[in-house]
């Protein structure tokens, strides 16, 4: 891990440091690592793994001001923090920017465009640009949710287990969690968020001799292989990483099912509906 942690402080200022004109290098050390104003906020506003969106609409101000806390954080202070602090940072922030992009298009305007992909009319998909397009300011660049994810977080960690934590606002999602991530305590609560996403119906099924799995391991499976994989035997490298998070991470039931050698995997249709609270 600590190899990690070198590369991806190195790359961190190259890859954020350039690339706002004029920014400043060093920035206020009062950055709260354990993210009290999203605490508040987050406890406020979810609700049994949903999001109130309408309530947090009406209190977009406070979303605001804690997503401005991350742009108050510099390249420079990152590459003196533990990995661990890092991945929370990137993390909280990827889940504080999707709530801004629901929050800025709440409600949902459903596009005919999207018929033809089968989009529900109140899905994150909805926002034109929503990965790719949509910008915020952090650690003294301009990001995408997507760049955050595949140029940052995947690669530059190399911990798999980011996917049971960002939150994409879509049911099948594995949940919003209460509290922030928070570098001293991110490996316990990585490994709780595995443990719930694969304890519920939408992250994990057991059928006879069959592993129905979120379309999520079939995504991003690969990433898991070099952690999980060496965990049980047979199959392709993917299949032995994800039945290796299984055994891990998976109820009793389905982590005997995974190391038995003869469980077979599926992969659960995605629900793409608005993790918003129930009518």
């Amino acid at each position: 891990m600590h190899c990690h942690a070198v590369v991806a402080t190195i790359t961190i200022a190259t890859l954020l440091a350039p690339s706002l004109p004029g920014s400043e290098l060093f920035a206020s050390d009062s950055f709260d690592q354990r993210y009290r104003a999203y605490a508040e906020l987050l406890s406020a506003h979810v609700v049994d793994a949903r999001v109130d969106y309408a309530r947090l609409k009406s209190n977009q101000a406070a979303l605001d001001t804690v997503a401005r806390e991350f742009t108050n954080v510099t390249a420079v202070q990152l590459e003196i923090w533990s990995e661990e602090e890092q991945i929370a940072f990137w993390i909280n922030a990827y889940n504080v920017f999707t709530l801004q992009a629901i929050v800025n298009h709440y409600p949902i305007v459903w596009r005919w465009r999207n018929l033809l992909t089968l989009t529900p009319w109140n899905s994150v998909r909805q926002i034109p640009g929503v990965w790719s397009s949509l910008q915020w300011e952090v650690a003294g660049s301009l990001k995408t949710l997507d760049q955050i994810e595949h140029e940052i977080l995947r690669p530059l960690y190399q911990e798999p287990r980011i996917h049971v934590a960002i939150n994409c606002a879509s049911i099948s999602c594995p949940p919003l969690r209460v509290e922030p991530y928070v570098g001293e305590s991110l490996a316990k609560q990585l490994i709780l968020a595995a443990r719930n996403y694969l304890a519920s119906d939408l992250g994990l099924q057991v059928d006879g001799s069959t592993l129905r799995l979120s379309s999520i391991f079939d995504w991003y499976g690969d990433d898991f292989i070099e952690d999980y994989a060496h965990l049980v035997e047979g199959g392709s490298e993917k299949e032995r990483a994800v039945l290796g998070l299984i055994s891990a991470y998976g109820p009793p039931a389905a982590a005997t099912l995974a190391q038995s050698g003869n469980a077979k995997i599926r992969y659960l249709r995605y629900n793409w509906v608005l993790n918003d609270v129930e009518d």
